[in-house]
């Protein structure tokens, strides 16, 4: 200790040691002192030397503290000092107070090569991982700044070891979850430089949770009201999703874009914005842009954009985007954000085409973005925006071009003037005085011709009223003439940008439209113009000039249908090949895709130049330069047989691509039809089902109509022939014919009843037969008494039934002797004479009446029995259908029972293979144990000594 105090600055009469000689000492203490308090104390004086001495110590005892680390790891105290000075060395922060101009980069290098040191051998790595695991605040929180530093001076080669280290990155997302903020933050920006530029460590941290916890920790801190953590936690956010479409996959689907959307929840008063909260919100719509980038995968990023229109951040969106008091640079990001959120998704773009800025009266957020980029006094920066978000609104959307289009043409325009239109604004910058309004009106006009002959076509009925008494003229007209007025208007910004604009205006607009290419040639001036443009020898700037109408007049080459004949395809390919030669032509068309301006557009669609001289290309139109220029300059090659064998060709083609339209036309409305048929189909079951079910339902309901009638009218004949029987036995002197065949009808019936019955019967026989044969086969006790049940039941049937026979041949009987009086009667009328009626008159009526009366009394006997014989057989019927239902569930219990013995069986037999293997092996054990000598009993002269037993106790208790 007395030498540390020496060391650190304790009084002493000779000379100071160097810086580099303490080092030394301190080095050999920790080293070779066996005592840990005396290596804690060298530690420690390390690090208060290591910033102003971090050479020395780098080189000196950079080794020893490694050594500590492996060594003392039970001591929290030494392991912080150690980490606190690797730290030191290899980190390349200087304090402002000491930094010079030429320090920084001396640090950097130092900073480097010390950590090329520490990471040569792998295993420092993986052990400072292991201190990240240690909950102690005096190792965890050195430990993250020391790995921090690490990744910020050699990042891949660590990013390399922690990646093949078991469980190295789990480790690091466990930082998240600290409780402590200082060690949670520091953790944040550990991650961010972890997954710096590789894919595979971004997809392990995505899938560890992070965007969970990530969001938790922003939406904890207060959104964008938040601090520098929620910066932090966005930057990470940022790394995770940016070109890693694996990421942004797993963010829609874990529902993370929903959680976006407070936000952007911004109040009324928007004034006084904290410079952190514009960073944050800057960020988070940095964010959304990450998720919708054109240069994502159309799929994945439809899907994103479908998801926050569902969610309602499109909305929240555009209420900032038309909100006050809103910074320009946060409403310019947030115009760039709303563009890629709804480009080129057709739902989206139908929204923001509804939004309405809070104005009296409200106007289309369009119109006023519109007027913000045609206004000179707008930042630069917020007109390109603009430009963008309506490019993207138009981007493939038929739809809003069309209705672009229509606020141009003469039937749709606003008579009153009491509003203004997009096209009035359009029209209105095209013609301005300021070049940049120029430029981004044409390329906005431009936009709304994209892809789209027939809004090409009904853009030439636009007519412009130049100047009162003057007659109108067509916008197709009037970009001629500002383009060959050029020099002559006074322009505020480059002249150029305003020819270059209107040019790529007429490229788009003529290309693939032939009907403009005629009205452009119709003007007798255009053609000399533009080979007076391309023929002169210009300057730089004109160069790009001179490429344009070369391609411009390409286009009328091309795209030229002959119609007019001044102006044929071969008349001005000689005029190119005479006045500028075809090399020359060629040459100048080269000097659009040669153009630096050209590449930077062509990169990307927004529109980001560093100043307005350098807003010259669109990106869509450098797609339709790459497009044309080898077909112009086939085109111009071209002799005037190859023409004509080409336009047949193209005729033949066009015939072609009509009769495959046609069919396609046709199948289309086919396939139409078939599915109106198939749905009509579809319908027409159901109907018929219903229908089917309806009838059903009536032809029961009819069917118990019938059943109801019928009884009706037999219950009628019969009262009808018991009534007619009655009259006539009161009137008749003798038997009339009607009356016997009413006799004989009422006969059979009682025949067909009693053949009815007969059946029963032997139907309850067959039945009684049944049942005795089951109770013959059944086994079990509990079978036959339920059998037994039934056959009493059975036999009480049998005898009720062989009462209902004694009736039935008593009926017969009677049936029998009602005959023979009949015959009786028959013979007496036979016999009986007129003139014999007087003497015997008397005794005649006294038969007739006795005969009246019987017959009338054995009718009512006859229908009471026939009543009670159908009720009993409606009894008869309920009894064998009991029995029948007893039966079959005896049946089942039968079989039941059969397939429990055929398992208990099985199982039998199962045991007693065991048992013969167990016996098999108890015996095989016997003849082991005999054969080492030992004494067995045999199972024989047990069981004899057993029975023995019994038998002696089976003695005496005969004695007791």
């Amino acid at each position: 200790m007395n030498f540390l105090r020496g060391v650190m600055g304790g009084p002493s009469a000779g000379a100071q040691p160097s810086g580099a000689e303490t080092i030394q000492k301190l080095c050999d203490r920790v080293a070779s002192s066996t005592l840990l308090d005396d290596r804690r104390d060298a530690v420690r004086a390390l690090k208060s030397l290591s910033k102003k001495y971090r050479l020395e110590v780098g080189f000196q005892a950079m080794d020893h503290l490694i050594n500590v680390l492996q060594t003392d790891r039970s001591d929290s105290e030494i392991i912080g000092y150690a980490l606190d000075t690797l730290f030191n060395i290899v980190s390349n922060d200087i304090e402002e107070e000491e930094q010079e101009e030429n320090s920084q980069k001396q640090a950097d290098d130092l900073g480097r090569q010390f950590t090329e040191i520490f990471i040569k051998q792998q295993e420092n790595v993986t052990l400072l991982l292991t201190f990240l695991e240690e909950f102690d605040f005096q190792v965890r929180w050195p430990g993250v700044k020391l790995l921090t530093s690490l990744l910020k001076q050699q990042g891949p080669q660590v990013q390399q070891i922690i990646l093949v280290s078991p469980m190295g990155v789990s480790r690091l997302m466990d930082l998240l979850a600290d409780s402590r903020e200082v060690i949670r933050n520091d953790g944040v920006l550990l991650l961010q430089q972890l997954t710096k530029s590789n894919a595979a460590i971004q997809k392990i941290v995505a899938f560890e949770n992070a965007f969970e916890r990530l969001l938790d920790i922003v939406t904890d801190e207060g959104n964008s009201d938040g601090g520098i953590v929620v910066e932090d936690c966005l930057l990470l956010l940022q790394n995770l999703l940016k070109n890693n479409n694996s990421n942004q996959n797993f963010f829609k689907e874990g529902s993370y874009i929903q959680r976006m959307k407070p936000w952007f929840e911004v109040g009324d008063d928007n004034s006084g914005w904290s410079a952190q909260k514009v960073t944050n919100l800057h960020l988070m719509l940095q964010l959304v842009r990450v998720l919708v980038s054109p240069t994502n995968p159309p799929g994945a990023t439809s899907s994103c954009q479908k998801t926050m229109f569902h969610c309602g951040l499109l909305q929240q969106l555009c209420m900032i985007l038309m909100a006050t008091g809103v910074p320009a640079d946060i409403l310019t990001e947030t115009i760039n954000t709303v563009s890629e959120v709804i480009r080129g998704c057709q739902m989206n773009q139908d929204y923001f085409a509804s939004v309405n800025a809070p104005s009296n009266p409200p106007r289309s957020a369009i119109v006023v973005l519109l007027m913000s980029m045609v206004n000179e006094r707008q930042p630069f920066v917020l007109r390109c925006a603009v430009l963008y978000c309506f490019q993207c609104f138009l981007y493939k959307n038929q739809k809003g071009q069309g209705e672009i289009v229509s606020t141009l043409l003469p039937s749709t325009i606003d008579a009153t003037g009491n509003s203004v239109s997009a096209g009035q604004l359009l029209c209105g910058g095209l013609f301005s005085t300021d070049s940049l309004s120029n430029w981004c009106a044409a390329v906005a006009l431009a936009h709304a011709l994209q892809d789209n002959a027939t809004l090409k076509e009904q853009l030439l009925r636009v007519q412009l009223a130049t100047s009162i008494g003057n007659p109108p003229v067509s916008l197709l007209q009037q970009c001629t003439n500002i383009l060959s007025q050029g020099d002559k208007i006074d322009r505020r910004g480059s002249k150029v940008q305003t020819r270059v604009g209107l040019l790529m205006l007429l490229c788009t607009w003529l290309s693939d439209c032939p009907i403009a290419v005629t009205h452009f040639l119709h003007n007798s001036a255009n053609i000399p113009f533009l080979t007076g443009q391309i023929a002169e020898n210009l300057g730089e700037e004109e160069q790009l000039v001179q490429g344009l109408c070369a391609l411009l007049l390409g286009i009328c080459i091309y795209y030229n249908d002959n119609s007019l004949e001044n102006c044929r395809k071969e008349k001005l390919k000689q005029l190119i090949e005479k006045r500028i030669g075809k090399e020359n032509f060629i040459e100048k068309l080269g000097f659009i895709s040669k153009h630096e301006l050209y590449s930077r557009a062509a990169q990307k669609p927004q529109p980001s130049f560093s100043s307005p001289d350098h807003m010259m290309f669109d990106h869509e139109f450098t797609k339709l330069v790459k497009e044309l220029e080898g077909i112009i300059t086939k085109a111009i090659y071209k002799s005037s047989e190859e023409d004509k064998q080409e336009e047949e060709v193209k005729k033949t083609l066009e015939q072609h691509d009509n009769i495959v339209t046609h069919y396609k036309k046709v199948i289309r409305e086919q396939d139409q039809h078939l599915e109106e048929l198939k749905q009509k189909v579809n319908t027409l079951k159901s109907q018929n089902e219903q229908l089917q079910t309806a009838v059903t339902q009536q032809m029961s309901q009819i069917q118990q109509h019938k059943d109801q009638y019928n009884l009706l009218k037999v219950q009628l004949g019969k009262d009808n022939q018991h009534h007619s029987a009655h009259s006539d036995m009161l009137q008749m002197n003798g038997m009339q014919p009607e009356e016997i065949s009413k006799l004989r009808q009422e006969i059979e019936e009682l025949k067909k009843k009693h053949e009815v019955l007969q059946g029963q019967l032997r139907e309850k026989d067959s039945v009684i037969e049944n049942m005795k044969s089951l109770q013959s086969e059944t086994g079990t006790t509990e079978q036959s008494s339920q059998i037994t049940a039934g056959l009493e039941h059975g036999n009480e049937l049998h005898r009720e039934l062989e009462a209902l026979r004694i009736q039935i041949q008593s009926q017969s009987s009677d049936i029998s002797k009602l005959q023979s009086e009949k015959q009786e009667l028959l013979q007496q009328m036979n016999r009986a004479s007129v003139p014999a009626l007087g003497d015997s008159g008397a005794v005649i009526a006294a038969k007739n009446s006795e005969l009246e009366g019987r017959l009338l009394q054995e009718i009512k006997e006859l229908k009471t029995e026939a009543k009670v014989l159908s009720e009993e057989k409606a009894l008869l019927q309920q009894h064998l259908d009991s029995v029948n239902s007893t039966v079959a569930v005896l049946q089942n219990e039968k079989s039941q029972l059969q397939q429990e013995v055929a398992e208990s069986k099985k199982e039998q037999d199962d045991l007693l293979v065991l048992l013969a293997d167990q016996d098999q092996k108890i015996l095989a054990l016997k003849n082991k144990l005999k054969e080492l000598g030992e004494p067995v009993e045999d199972e024989d002269d047990i069981e004899s000594g057993d029975q023995g037993d019994e038998d002696e106790e089976e003695d005496g208790e005969e004695e007791d």
